[in-house]
Formats: structure tokens, sequence, C-alpha cells
């Protein structure tokens, strides 16, 4: 931990990386660089070198190198490492397991995190309710109206304020259900959050928060009719609303819908650059580089920097080298959050982190289908943060069991 002389700052630092998660990229990242260099200073202690943890340390290294491996055989060595730089990002991940010493500090951090995330989804709610037509053209009505139709918060597009809601309603949910904070402010701001993702009209962000709920079913079993009720009442809620989300949710699969046509000219065009360089990619930023060599003529997107499928970017920029990598990063996240789960007694605050976790990831996973959330830094971040959670519960559990907690990837630095 710092010393006395440097908590306050770290204190800032931590304040400063929650509302920056919710409302500017530019606060958060650099509250994180703050926070990650005065990790690295107390991590001069050799009993703190000897006691920190170091969650999914081999599938991140080997993701790491592959896609540095990719950059410098890409022919474009320079730009690669230069687009490869949100590989720091995943130094929140170990950021927040070093600031989170027990699971009651992570549920007050969830807790902060979750009412900056429900303020920027009323900003949203506040900007299509009350967009108006014709948009102003300048002065700050003109940044707060900017493309109104669809809510985004501040930030520049609705996908990510839809990625940032979505992950902090799935880790939240099992807390809201099974918590302390089930009334009072909680349950308004958790709503609050809900109804500002409809109106991002992210159909990719409502797939990844379905697909997170029922990733809850089995491992809240008391609570799985509340689960199953609440998406249900989500669909109804769909059904009889506004015309504009009736029809967003009724064309999610539809192949002539112009979005969902876009894609599927995107994905095609992946596969055929992927043949091209298999094994390592046309290294980071190569889709922004090359994909107009391959788009299809009747595409309406000559030129883009992402292929609206994150397993596909990964394959394209990184291979399978850098493929079979990254889906190690979440299959031992997974590995470790179950495992742990099955430790844990149930209706506890520990297990509504570890659970919330798991559905947040899923939920990202699924999101990151339709849309390259793994590449858009303000959602990543919280992913990552996200990701932390289990690892402080397994260390306060190991801690109160003095049995060791071991994982697959390994979780201390003086353990396989």
């Amino acid at each position: 931990m710092p010393g006395p002389s440097l908590r306050p700052l770290r204190r800032i630092a931590v304040a400063a990386f929650i509302l920056g998660l919710g409302f500017s990229i530019t606060l958060s990242q650099g509250a994180l660089l703050v926070l990650t260099l005065l990790w690295l200073w107390h991590l001069r202690d050799p009993e703190e070198r000897r006691t920190t943890i170091w969650p999914l340390w081999a599938p991140m290294l080997a993701f790491i190198a592959a896609s540095l491996l990719s950059a410098l055989t890409s022919g474009h060595a320079r730009t690669s490492l230069m687009a490869a730089k949100g590989l720091l990002l995943v130094a929140a991940l170990y950021v927040v397991v070093d600031l989170l010493t027990t699971s009651e500090s992570a549920d007050r951090f969830l807790w902060a995190l979750s009412l900056v995330v429900a303020a920027a989804a009323l900003m949203g709610l506040a900007q299509v309710g009350f967009c108006p037509v014709p948009e102003p053209d300048a002065g700050l009505r003109r940044w707060f109206f900017r493309r109104c139709d669809r809510a985004r918060g501040s930030f520049s597009i609705y996908m990510t304020l839809a990625g940032v809601l979505n992950l902090l309603l799935l880790a939240t949910l099992p807390q809201r259900l099974v918590g302390p904070r089930l009334w009072g402010l909680a349950v308004p701001a958790w709503i609050v959050t809900l109804l500002g993702l409809a109106a991002t009209f992210t159909r990719g962000a409502w797939l990844g928060f379905t697909a997170g709920v029922l990733a809850l079913v089995p491992l809240m079993r008391r609570a799985r009719w509340l689960l199953i009720g609440l998406l249900v009442l989500m669909l109804v809620g769909v059904l009889v609303g506004p015309q504009h989300l009736r029809l967003r949710f009724l064309t999610v699969g539809d192949r002539q819908d112009p979005t969902v046509k876009e894609r599927v000219y995107m994905w095609e065009s992946a596969m055929v650059m992927w043949k091209e360089r298999p094994w390592l990619g046309f290294g980071p930023g190569g889709v922004k580089r090359e994909y107009h060599r391959f788009a299809k003529p009747e595409a309406i997107k000559q030129r883009t920097g992402h292929v609206h499928n994150t397993p596909l970017q990964i394959l394209i920029e990184r291979g399978v080298i850098g493929l079979v990598a990254w889906l190690w990063i979440w299959g031992a996240f997974y590995v470790t959050a179950l495992g742990l789960l099955r430790r844990l007694p149930a209706a506890t605050r520990d297990r509504a982190l570890v659970a919330g976790s798991v559905a947040a990831v899923t939920g990202f996973l699924v999101a990151g289908l339709t849309e390259y959330n793994f590449g858009d830094s303000e959602v990543v971040m919280i992913a990552w943060t996200i990701m932390a959670l289990p690892f402080v519960v397994g260390r306060e559990a190991e801690r109160a069991s003095d049995q060791p907690w071991k994982i697959s990837s390994g979780s201390r630095a003086d353990t396989t």
C-alpha cells in the first residue's frame, strides 16, 4: 500500500477514475496512469511483491506477446505498435485488485461506480427525451444534443454508453436481488440505468444483457424466477413501448435490415482477409489499413476501422495465435470465477460480487459478437475493472480459510 504521504493522492485518483469511467475517457485514463504509477512504486518493496497477486498473468502475457509479434511482422511495425496501445489498459485489472483489499471495499467501489453510471444513463435519457428538432448548431446545447436520437451520455457514440451501462447493470444485478442495498437509492438507480440502455437502441448490448441475465440463472437458483421474470417484463416493455424501440427489437436478426446487412458484408470480407494472413494477421490497426482491398462492392462502407465482431477483429489483426491467446484469457477467468463460486455460500455479498462479474463478462463477450467493444477504451476499462472482483473475493477467502487459492493460470507471483 502507498505510504501515508501518498494516500491523499491515491484517494483523489480513485475518485477521478470512478467519475471518469462514467463520463470522461481523458479523466479515467489519466487517473489510471496515476494509480498504476502508485502501484508500481509500492511494488519496489520485496514484501509487497511477494504478497501481490497477478490474475491471469499467463494468458495475458501470451496475448500481449502475440499482439507485439503480430505488429512487428505486419510490415507496418510502427503504426501497428501504436495501435496496440490499448493493451496498456489491462493495468486496470491489476490496479483494482491491489486497490480493493476486502470484499466490503469492492462492494463500496462497485456501488460508487454504479451511481456514476446511473448518472450517465440519466444524461442519455435527457438527451433522447428532450432532443430538439433541428439540433442546435453551436455552444453547450450543440454538444449535449448532438446526435440525440439515441442516448450517448458524454461519450462520442451511443454504442460506448450502451457497453458501459450493460457491464454495470449485470455486475450489480445479483446485489440488487440479494444484497444489503436492495431498497433505497440502489434499485431506482439500477432501473434508470436499464432505461438508459434501452434508450441507446443498441441491439448488440441488449443481446449481451440478455445473455448475462441468463448466465445468472444457474448461478443464483434462489432468484432464478426473478431473473426470468425480469426478462419477460423487459420483453413486454419493448413490445408495448415506443414504435422505434419495438422496430429495433424486431429487426435484430433481419438480414434485410441495413445495419445487419452491412455487418454480414463485413464478416464475409473479414474471413477473406484472414485467409491472406492466417497465423499472425495484419497487426493491430490492420483492418483500418487493409479493409478497403477486401470490401464487397455492394457494401456501404468501403473503409472501416473494425468489422463489428471482436473475435473476428482479433483473428484478422493478430491471427490464429492471437485469437487462441485472447480466448485463453476468458477461459481462465471463467475457470477461476466459477471455481470460486462453488466454494461460496448462497445469498452472500461475496457470491453476488463474483456472480455479477461472471454475468458482466458474459454480456461483454456476447455484445462483442456484433461490435468491437474490446477496442472501445471506455468499455474495456470497465470490463477489466469488473473482472478484478473475483480475485479480490478469492484473496479474502484464502486469508479467512488459511488455504491457498489455486487457479489454472496462476494467481500469485510465487505460484504456478
